[in-house]
This record gives structure tokens, C-alpha cells and sequence, in this order.
């Protein structure tokens, strides 16, 4: 019986995916080059512990994109 895939197998299959169709995609002229690095080296994991801390992360996520702009990290892509 062959085993479930591991959290850290199933984000290199998506990064793998995604940055083939990224390349197919610039090559065909449908997007921009990107300069930079696509993805961040590692993930981050966290075990949540209650409620609260739940609705703060939600919170966190669900507001990511109002922040954008003002990102540090957001290179005008």
C-alpha cells in the first residue's frame, strides 16, 4: 500500500508545476520575465492551538492582499 504524500512532496510538486507553466508562459509572450526568485526557499509551519489564535491567522490571510502595496517584499510584479 503506497503511502500518503508528505506536506513538503505535495508544495515541491506545486512549485515545480507552476514554475513549468510560468517558463511556457513567458516563452509564449503571456507574461512578464520575473528578475527575481519565484519562491521562497522553505515553508512555513505552524501548529494552531485555539480558536483565537485560528481567527488571527484567518484574519492574517484574509487581509493579505489590502497589504500588497505596501509590502517590503512586493517587487511591483
Amino acid at each position: 500500500m503506497e503511502s500518503a504524500p508528505t506536506l513538503g512532496t505535495v508544495i515541491q510538486a506545486i512549485k515545480r508545476n507552476t514554475t513549468i507553466k510560468y517558463i511556457n508562459a513567458v516563452k509564449n509572450g503571456e507574461v512578464k520575465p520575473f528578475n527575481g526568485k519565484l519562491w521562497q526557499r522553505n515553508y512555513y509551519e505552524h501548529i494552531i492551538r485555539d480558536e483565537n489564535e485560528y481567527a488571527k491567522i484567518w484574519k492574517y490571510i484574509d487581509d493579505n492582499p489590502l497589504n500588497w502595496e505596501s509590502d517590503a517584499e512586493n517587487l511591483g510584479v
